[in-house]
């Protein structure tokens, strides 16, 4: 399982429906991996994968809710499509209210077939972006050391310099050196960037 590929995973207890789902999808271009059950997923996947899952509804041991909430516990934000033969609406309701992109009832078209598995994928793109932004501003603020944060936060917070030195009980010269420190630590060019970066890192 490739971390890099944007890869569809088809979680179908019916291999027919596997089958046709995986030729659609490969016919544009797009690598895909089948799995027959929801455990047989949860035991391959790699955090960090790019992509999406298309998922049944209706399978045995765990359904595709169960799964999709699986998921979302162990923090994996992979885009999931539904997919079922027995849509209602309250079911599909329920869930793109818990996350899903979109909810196909069988049997699929392959225009909105395709049309959804962009859509996720474009999803997916955006969401391993934000992550990325949010991981490097952790490992940039992880440096700071408890008073240059201490800081930070207060000049973020627009304090100026003075005030800063009053509330901490330390020197204006303190203040200035902190603040050298952390935007060189954090390689934010400006206290903007620097919000922007603490806010990405506590996010």
């Amino acid at each position: 399982m490739s971390l890099t590929e944007t890869t569809v995973f088809i979680i179908d207890d019916d291999a027919a429906i596997r089958d046709a789902l995986s030729l659609m999808i490969e016919q544009e271009d797009i690598a895909v991996q089948t799995f027959e059950s929801a455990e047989a997923f949860l035991n391959a996947y790699q955090t960090g994968c790019r992509g999406c899952a298309i998922i049944d509804i209706r399978m045995p041991s765990m359904n595709g809710m169960e799964l999709h909430e699986a998921l979302l516990a162990r923090r994996i934000l992979l885009p999931v499509i539904f997919l079922t033969g027995h849509g209602d609406i309250a079911m599909s309701v329920k869930a793109i209210k818990a996350g899903a992109v979109d909810f196909l009832t069988k049997p699929v078209t392959r225009e909105k077939l395709i049309s959804s598995v962009r859509v996720a994928i474009m999803q997916s793109e955006r969401v391993l972006s934000e992550n990325a932004h949010h991981q490097e501003a952790a490992t940039r603020l992880a440096e700071i050391t408890d008073r240059e944060r201490d800081v930070m936060l207060l000049a973020v917070q627009g304090h100026s310099n003075k005030d800063i030195a009053r509330q901490l009980g330390i020197s204006h010269r303190t203040v200035e050196i902190h603040k050298s420190k952390i935007m060189h630590k954090t390689g934010a060019i400006n206290l903007l960037d620097l919000a922007r970066i603490v806010h990405e890192g506590n996010s």
